[in-house]
């Protein structure tokens, strides 16, 4: 038809530019005519599937959208694509078990990444669970070895205590500047002996610990922290100097101030992580208002045997070990109130749990209160069925009320059974939250830098959530991890590694397309 008629401008109404925009684009380029001349109407997203209940009025839009569009094709110019040399190095915003496979295959690729995490140490969340489900391996003891390999790396920078605080540029020339917070300690100098931790006479709790036990204002984040490092917290130090004392490597630097460093990379790759929901400020199920109440992550470090109670679990009001423990499901997890989304991992994470006292104390009671049992991938189910074999009972309802008795601290729970149909009045020694996922701080101000988009649930969006699920609408950016959403830990790793990979097509060409425009 462009040879018939001798068209010199196209316009084509369908679905969305995304899917048929590039095959359009090539066929006028065949007939001769400069591919930007061809405006697209996207009448499916803008009309057909908006306005499904009107279809008269979605009929007009669409005819005044055409019109519009064929007005539009008269003015435009021809242009052209052109290709930039791409930036052979990556930034990798996270240091999680995501971001941190995302590095380590990049740098075996041959390429130098810049591994940018905000806390002390890598290792991310995974770092302060017991065990990991299924199979209940260690978790420090598997993650521990993969963030050697990182430090260990020369392909990989590790820039810990750092955060990113401006972004520019395009595809294969992103212009960045990293923070770099203080320390109050040369690292360079610092060996980790954790001498200056055993002479500070201050004593704060311990954020590693869920808040269990308490650490020093100097401290190494936790034993396996990389980099093995201290650093002072200097909202808490109260410059006794007795930290500079005890120090034989002479590292400590009361003056240091916020550093800053500007990377040039071809690639970025948000692996932002995840934070566990809150439910103090709600007091959901009496959390906040009754000591024995506590979150699945406090009951991880009570499990740990390098927590704060060396692996006994323990009530907080009296530090007696209990014998009927309930578990609350979906905690800030499908509830309109909160998040309506599932967050993947609690229905496991309980089950882990729950199997781990049980074979620590066979003699306890366990009762795990659920919406539904979510248990879709490989051995998941099997686990699932074996806690029911240690004799964890599961009951299908949601409680309605939560009240403490005042002189045991013992936690009354009234639940519906919807299986059976019948209320029922449950009293327990410790009663924990399974807190569903949600968006790490910090998110907003990534996806501010990284102009991306963000879903309502603050969560950041993929380009496609099928075809495209670590690639964003921004060519060079990647997403990896709890960042687009809940996600267990081989998924997590997964997306890792497929960021990885989509990053090293472009790296690995060394020049990428950009699109022809005008201001």
């Amino acid at each position: 038809k462009i040879k018939e008629h001798n068209l010199n401008r196209v316009v084509v109404a369908a679905c969305s530019p995304k899917t048929h925009e590039p095959t359009f684009r090539a066929c006028i380029e065949e007939m001769g005519l400069n591919q930007y001349f061809l405006e697209f109407v996207n009448i499916r997203d803008h009309c057909s599937w908006i306005h499904m209940w009107e279809k008269e009025k979605a009929t007009e839009k669409a005819k005044d959208l055409i019109r519009m569009g064929t007005e539009r094709a008269k003015l435009l110019e021809p242009l052209q694509a052109s290709e930039v040399p791409v930036t052979d190095k990556a930034l990798v915003i996270g240091a999680g078990v995501a971001g941190m496979q995302s590095a380590l295959d990049l740098a075996d690729m041959g390429f130098q990444v810049y591994l940018v995490e905000k806390e002390p140490s890598i290792g991310g969340r995974m770092a302060r669970f017991d065990k990991v489900f299924p199979t209940n391996d260690c978790s420090i003891c598997i993650l521990g070895p993969k963030m050697v390999e990182v430090a260990r790396n020369k392909n990989i920078k590790i820039m810990s205590y750092s955060e990113v605080k401006a972004v520019d540029g395009y595809v294969g020339n992103f212009n960045v500047k990293i923070e770099h917070k203080p320390r109050y300690l040369d690292v360079a100098k610092c060996t980790g002996c954790a001498k200056c931790s055993e002479v500070c006479p201050v004593e704060v709790p311990y954020d590693f610990n869920e808040g269990f036990g308490t650490r020093k204002a100097i401290y190494v984040p936790f034993p396996q922290a990389v980099p093995l490092r201290a650093l002072i917290d200097k909202d808490n130090c109260i410059n006794c100097k007795a930290c500079a004392k005890a120090c034989q490597s002479g590292a400590i630097n009361y003056d240091m101030q916020t550093s800053y460093t500007d990377l040039n990379v071809g690639v970025i790759i948000g692996a932002v992580g995840f934070k566990t929901y809150d439910p103090e400020p709600r007091h959901d199920f009496g959390y906040g208002l009754y000591d024995n109440i506590i979150t699945a992550m406090e009951f991880e470090r009570l499990l740990n045997a390098a927590g704060p109670t060396g692996g006994h679990v323990v009530r907080p009001s009296d530090c007696k070990e209990p014998i009927r423990v309930g578990f609350v499901n979906c905690v800030g997890s499908r509830d309109k109130a909160t998040n309506i989304y599932c967050s993947g991992v609690c229905c496991m994470y309980t089950i882990k749990n729950a199997q781990l006292l049980k074979e620590k104390r066979p003699e306890t009671d366990h009762t795990v209160m659920y919406i539904d049992i979510r248990t879709p991938f490989r051995a998941y189910e099997e686990s699932y069925n074996r806690s029911r074999n240690l004799g964890v009972k599961f009951l299908r309802g949601r409680p309605v009320e939560v009240k403490e008795d005042p002189v045991t601290k013992n936690i009354k729970v009234r639940v519906e059974d919807t299986l059976a149909g019948e209320m029922r009045n449950l009293e327990f020694d410790l009663l924990v939250l399974a807190t569903g996922i949600v968006p790490n701080e910090g998110i907003g101000q990534i996806q501010q830098l990284l102009k991306l988009s963000k879903a309502a649930d603050g969560l950041l969006m993929e380009a496609h959530p099928k075809l495209k699920p670590v690639d964003t609408t921004i060519d060079g950016v990647f997403l990896a991890g709890c960042a687009s959403g809940p996600k267990d830990i081989p998924y997590a790793v997964s997306q890792g590694s497929a960021c990885a990979g989509r990053a090293t097509i472009l790296l690995k060409n060394k020049k990428a397309i950009t699109e022809g425009i005008t201001a």
